[in-house]
């Protein structure tokens, strides 16, 4: 049977897994640039019975899943992907399978962000490449600083860690935590008003969903102080960018870090690309080599299980 393995952008796939356990039963095609639109991913994939996705890059809905009429298994790097209409999925009995997902490259990015809009790294590294004789920019300590961190779960818990060994006062609100489980992560409990009057950074890290979509919009950034940062490495509609975008250009946010967007990839127009407070990254966060080692590693045992008629990390 056929198959294909989409958004491959390093094209690394192949080198990262032994596929060799599904190579006599499927045919793999490696796409190594997006695809495009439903009508460009159907064509792509008419023949197919099982398709990699790599986490929300290609949209996988009712009208791609019913085109695909030899379709049977559909696998998916982490164990959620909204991308994916797992009713019309379930509907067509097509199999869902997910993998497992490292947090720590997604909480080493957001502090690699933080570091850039605080320290200017890579601004006076293009600066010294570019000829210029020595520095221009005042950086400031992360020692001593508010870190507001919006979710704590797996994602929070590890950006919380790093927070308190950078010495910073580590803060930290979502709709279910408690005291307790804050304290844990070495967080203290606010309520999500004074997360955002006193954080110097914001950081989000939860799940999109129909109660987080719009979860920090203009009142919310209007909280924050005008010396504060914000940063986002959760998923885009989680913060509404036309208001981060209204505050970068009143100057009422000292500047803002964001990996993720409403729609990906970022369109060539897009005005966070003109903004010079703002540091953006093209979804970066799970792009590691340990995390794709393993996203491709358990993609081919769930290949291999679901032929076997016995399959694993199935995604309900």
């Amino acid at each position: 049977m056929r198959g294909a393995i989409l958004d491959d952008y390093q094209n690394v796939a192949m080198k990262l897994a032994d596929w060799s356990p599904v190579a006599k039963d499927v045919e793999l095609k490696v796409f190594t640039d997006p695809l495009g639109g439903p009508d460009k991913v159907i064509a792509a994939l008419k023949d197919c019975a099982v398709v990699c996705l790599m986490r929300e890059r290609t949209l996988f809905g009712k009208d791609v899943i019913g085109a695909l009429p030899d379709l049977k298994l559909i696998v998916t790097s982490g164990m959620r992907n909204a991308a994916i209409d797992m009713e019309a999925a379930a509907a067509r009995k097509i199999a869902v399978c997910g993998t497992e997902s490292l947090g720590s490259p997604t909480a080493e990015l957001t502090f690699g962000l933080i570091l850039e809009l605080t320290r200017r790294i890579g601004h006076e590294n293009a600066r010294l490449k570019a000829g210029a004789r020595w520095q221009s920019t005042l950086g400031i300590d992360l020692a001593g600083k508010t870190l507001g961190i919006v979710g704590l779960g797996k994602l929070g818990a590890q950006v919380a860690k790093i927070g308190n060994a950078f010495g910073m006062k580590v803060i930290a609100w979502s709709q279910n935590l408690t005291a307790e489980k804050a304290s844990a992560a070495g967080a203290t409990l606010v309520t999500k008003e004074d997360l955002l009057r006193s954080a110097d950074f914001v950081t989000v890290h939860v799940q999109l969903s129909p109660r987080t979509k719009g979860l920090i919009g203009a009142a919310e950034l209007a909280l924050m102080k005008p010396t504060a940062y914000f940063l986002n490495t959760s998923r885009g509609p989680v913060a509404d960018e036309k208001a981060i975008e209204a505050a970068l250009r009143a100057n009422k946010l000292a500047g803002a870090g964001i990996d993720v967007y409403d729609s990906e990839p970022l369109a060539p127009d897009h005005p966070f690309r003109k903004l010079d407070n703002i540091v953006i990254t093209p979804h970066l966060g799970y792009v590691t080599a340990e995390n794709y080692r393993r996203f491709y590693g358990q993609m081919v045992e769930d290949i291999r299980a679901w032929l076997d008629g016995k399959p694993v990390r199935v995604v309900k």
